[in-house]
């Protein structure tokens, strides 16, 4: 069973590891896909590529999601292209990693506009036709660093904090138009991110993780799978930790 036929999602970084892994998962179900990506044309293609195959309308967008006016376009542009947009995951992010005493105010605010800028700049525009639909579902990318914190990431931990207090005070706010916003916190997933803590150095994390490994981007997909369906319309305000226990 298809869970999201005739559905309309934006992705947001798609063009790889989770991202690539959500957009792919949403258009196995029967959803049109739209996604952004920041630098490599090719990939782009190949996910569009990817996904057309699969029987669903897709579409990859050169957008800029820290970038006010280029989310506002970015919005208008899908809603054009394909009609309306059912269901928002906010993915796109970065990570500048560094003890507070060496990071850069530089760093700082490259991180806040990528993961938590990104996150204002979006959602005020989708829910624009989902308030029109009366539907729809908002889905965040937070992160276990959000919920715990960890040493050297202060910047991160900070940005991926505030997206679970926006994820929640959005909830409150667009209930009532039957929207539902809700954040994932992926914990230690096997992407490009997290390639430098698996080479050599992995044991070490498998001792803080009860299930005793890192996480597949098909573990958080299939997360945001149950969000953005009807499977969760009873759902809302919440953050589910994917992260194998860590949070337990």
């Amino acid at each position: 069973m298809k869970l999201l036929e005739n559905k309309v999602a934006l992705v947001t970084g798609a063009s790889r590891g989770i991202g690539e892994a959500i957009a792919v998962k949403f258009a196995e179900h029967g959803a049109s896909i739209a996604f952004t990506y920041l630098s490599s044309d090719e990939k782009a293609k190949a996910l569009e590529d990817r996904l057309t195959a699969l029987g669903v309308k897709a579409k990859g967008y050169k957008s800029d999601a820290g970038d006010y006016k280029a989310a506002e376009q970015l919005a208008n542009d899908v809603s054009k292209d394909f009609g309306t947009i059912d269901i928002c995951v906010n993915n796109a992010g970065i990570s500048r990693d560094n003890l507070l005493m060496r990071l850069t105010e530089q760093q700082w605010d490259e991180v806040m506009q990528a993961n938590l800028k990104s996150i204002y700049n979006l959602t005020k525009q989708v829910i624009r036709p989902m308030m029109k639909a009366r539907s729809g579902s908002i889905i965040n990318m937070s992160s276990i660093v959000g919920v715990k914190g960890n040493g050297g990431q202060s910047a991160y931990a900070a940005s991926k904090a505030g997206i679970i207090g926006f994820t929640k005070s959005i909830a409150q706010e667009i209930g009532s138009r039957n929207i539902r916003c809700n954040a994932i916190a992926p914990g230690f997933i096997e992407t490009d991110m997290t390639h430098y803590l698996q080479d050599g150095g992995a044991e070490k994390w498998f001792e803080k993780i009860p299930l005793g490994r890192f996480g597949k981007t098909d573990d958080v997909a299939n997360a945001a799978l149950f969000l953005a369906s009807d499977m969760s319309t009873y759902v809302t305000g919440q953050v589910l930790n994917v992260c194998g226990g860590m949070a337990t």
